[in-house]
């Protein structure tokens, strides 16, 4: 069932977005959903430890109809032993997205809303304003 809804600005076809009330989760793996593994040692992400309590949250998410997307540091060469990994731990997910730039310290610019920075349509300074955001409960 596609949930994308199609919209128009000033006639003109734009990308499609999802519902407000459907999110479109990306999840790191390494130190997110189980240890932290670096891509230089790679015999180590068949045998990961799971974080269980990400398990839970994300196939609730999935359950909910939210779509869940990994994005991690893992380079294309990790895909299949990451892919068994994840269906081995019981993950539901749409998609794997291999190839995240490494070091952290991300910001990203979008003209869709993100839960950091939102693009609208022109590049300025970055400016600090108090806003409300969702974290895990501890």
């Amino acid at each position: 069932m596609n949930k994308l809804v199609e919209k128009k600005i000033d006639g003109e076809l734009i990308s499609p977005v999802l519902p407000d009330e459907i999110k479109n989760y990306l999840i790191d793996i390494d130190g997110t959903i189980c240890c932290d593994i670096p891509n230089e040692e790679p015999e180590r992400m068949a045998i990961a430890k799971l974080y269980p309590d990400a398990l839970e949250t994300l196939n609730k998410w999935y359950k909910q109809g939210h779509y869940v997307t990994f994005f991690t540091s893992r380079v294309e060469e990790h895909r299949v032993v990451t892919e068994v990994w994840l269906k081995e731990n019981g993950f539901n997910y749409h998609g794997l997205l291999m190839g995240k730039p490494r070091g952290g310290n991300y910001h990203w610019v979008d003209n869709h809303i993100v839960r950091a920075t939102r693009f609208d349509g022109k590049f300025t300074d970055l400016v600090e304003k108090e806003v409300s955001i969702q974290v895990f409960k501890s």
